[in-house]
C-alpha cells in the first residue's frame, strides 16, 4: 500500500520526486558499500558474514526507492537494474558501478 501512494506521488511530482527517491537510495546503497567494506576488514569469518549479510540487507532496501525513480525514466533505471542483479551477482562485482551510479547526488564523500 505504501509502495502504490509512493508511486502515485511520483507521478505527480516528477523529476524532483523522483531525484528524492533516488537519493534515498543511493543513502541505502551509501550504507551498504561501507558495511561490505567493512566484511573485508572483519577478524572472524562470522563478523565478515554478518556484515556481509548486512550490506545485502541495505542493498535489497534500496531497490524500491530506486524502481521508483527509475520508474519515469533516466538514470534511476540503470540504479534499479544494478541493484536487482544483487540477488545474482556478489556485491564485490557491483561496487564500481552502484559507486559510480550514486556519485552525482551522494557526492564525493559518499
Amino acid at each position: 500500500m505504501a509502495l502504490v501512494a509512493l508511486g502515485v506521488t511520483l507521478s505527480s511530482c516528477g523529476g524532483s520526486q523522483a531525484a528524492a527517491l533516488g537519493h534515498t537510495a543511493c543513502v541505502d546503497v551509501a550504507t551498504s558499500l561501507r558495511e561490505f567494506a567493512a566484511s573485508r576488514r572483519d577478524a572472524t569469518p562470522a563478523s565478515a558474514r554478518r556484515e556481509r549479510a548486512q550490506a545485502l540487507d541495505e542493498l535489497r532496501r534500496a531497490l524500491p526507492p530506486a524502481a521508483l525513480a527509475g520508474s519515469g525514466g533516466g538514470a534511476w533505471e540503470a540504479l534499479t537494474a544494478t541493484l536487482s542483479e544483487s540477488s545474482r551477482v556478489p556485491e564485490v562485482d557491483l561496487v564500481d558501478a552502484l559507486t559510480a551510479q550514486c556519485a552525482a547526488t551522494l557526492g564525493p564523500g559518499g
